[in-house]
């Protein structure tokens, strides 16, 4: 895979060489900008935070309901389990969303792409919030979900490529970090609203960031008429490269395995750490701190070497859950361990971002967007899981014991992608381009 045909695809593990890439300046957040980049009126400092708000909006909407199920079970006069469906269909949204407007917009401009994308979010909210039955809910919910993936990699798409070779990561973790925000302040404070004046006044709030992002986006992203368009054809080849199967099969079972975790922790801590429950919330605060570090340490990593930013995180993920299954009744210990599990969890997401991207070669928008499908379904499988080996009486230790084994899983999957990615190279084949970053050990 050649630099000049891929501008995006090139290593994410050492910087070029001299002469061969156009001279960079800093744009003052440590991350260089190419010429192109550099020469253009908004500054790429605008366009990351233009687009992390974006995420931090969607990250709101996608976990807020949650934490106001009871609410509106009450309000549409449905039960709680009934109310839960709201969860699933924008999950749903997401699984079907990602790859379908991928591929349907491949020859439409990155910029109009992302500010479309945030206008369905935005109206998709809006319908959700004023969604005057439980049937039109569910369909609101699930319109809204439908941009989330699309939107997510597209972003990191365009993050990588102003931010230029050797800072891609580090770009695409700041984007992210946006989602990781919304669990620290925009759930908490979206579910205090939905406590206080109704759940429908949460929505709204979310309606407001999506307004807002629209606009920052439309004032703070360049043209990207240098980003090369591709076709639903080529963007569908990317389902043909047996390296991108690997990378997402490596994200849904490393992730099942946090979300095994995530989704028990409220009752672990409780019944088995003895955690008072009005310090509940403070465990979801540090588990949400854990996500911000974790993008900021892992997009840094990623951008050093993305293959062993993966494995590291994986082994970290399975031996900080090991801890918290043996430590739990320890509640210091627990919570410590909660910080350190979003941590080692969301180090992973850049760097599974940046891979994607790079062994999709020419197919890159939807195989960025695909992570975001294989994260939801790695939320679904982890708690279902969890579910399980809770129901057969192992009790509430057992999702972290099974969320340490899907992790060491991930890792194996991940060896045996690596191992593939050498024996098929060609000896004549360069170690530059998307190539350093499959075989980056």
């Amino acid at each position: 895979m050649s630099r000049s045909a891929h501008p995006t695809s090139v290593t994410a593990d050492a910087a070029p060489a001299s002469g061969a890439a156009p001279s960079q300046v800093s744009d003052g957040l440590g991350i260089m900008l190419s010429d192109s980049a550099s020469r253009r009126p908004r500054s790429l400092r605008w366009a990351i935070l233009a687009l992390a708000l974006g995420g931090f909006g969607i990250g709101t909407t996608e976990f807020v309901a949650m934490g106001l199920l009871p609410n509106i079970a009450g309000a549409l006069d449905v039960s709680e389990p009934t109310a839960g469906t709201v969860i699933s269909a924008y999950a749903l949204g997401v699984v079907v969303g990602a790859p379908l407007i991928a591929a349907l917009t491949a020859r439409m401009s990155r910029r109009t792409l992302l500010i479309g994308l945030m206008v369905a979010f935005t109206v998709g909210n809006v319908a959700t919030a004023l969604a005057p039955t439980f049937g039109l809910l569910i369909a609101a919910r699930f319109v809204a979900g439908l941009p989330h993936g699309a939107y997510f990699g597209v972003a990191a798409l365009v993050a990588a490529h102003l931010a230029g070779p050797g800072r891609r990561a580090k770009a695409i973790g700041q984007v992210m970090l946006g989602l990781a925000v919304a669990n620290v302040a925009g759930v908490p404070m979206a579910a205090w609203l939905g406590e206080h004046f109704g759940w429908r006044s949460a929505f709204l709030v979310v309606v407001v960031v999506g307004a807002t992002t629209v606009a920052a986006l439309i004032r703070s992203l360049p043209s990207l008429r240098d980003m090369r368009a591709t076709n639903p054809v080529t963007e569908l080849g990317a389902l043909r490269r047996s390296q991108v199967w690997f990378t997402l099969f490596t994200g849904i079972v490393g992730f099942g395995g946090m979300f095994a975790f995530y989704t028990y922790l409220n009752t672990a801590l409780t019944t088995l750490g003895g955690l008072p429950v009005g310090l509940v919330p403070l465990a979801l605060m540090l588990f949400g701190l854990g996500m911000v570090v974790g993008n900021i340490i892992g997009g840094i990593a990623a951008d050093r070497s993305v293959s062993r930013s993966i494995l590291v995180g994986l082994a970290g993920l399975a031996a900080v859950l090991l801890c918290f299954a043996l430590f739990v009744q320890i509640a210091w210990a627990a919570l410590a361990l909660t910080f350190l599990v979003g941590v080692a969890g969301t180090s992973m997401v850049p760097a599974l971002q940046t891979r994607l991207m790079d062994v999709a070669e020419d197919a890159q928008t939807l195989a960025a967007a695909l992570n975001h499908s294989a994260l939801n379904i790695a939320n679904a499988a982890g708690a279902s899981l969890g579910g399980i080996v809770i129901e057969a009486g192992h009790g509430y230790r057992a999702p972290s014991v099974l969320g340490a084994a899907l992790a060491v899983a991930g890792l194996v999957v991940l060896s045996v992608a690596l191992a593939a990615a050498r024996r098929t190279r060609r000896p004549d084949q360069p170690t530059s381009g998307g190539v350093a970053t499959v075989l980056d050990m």
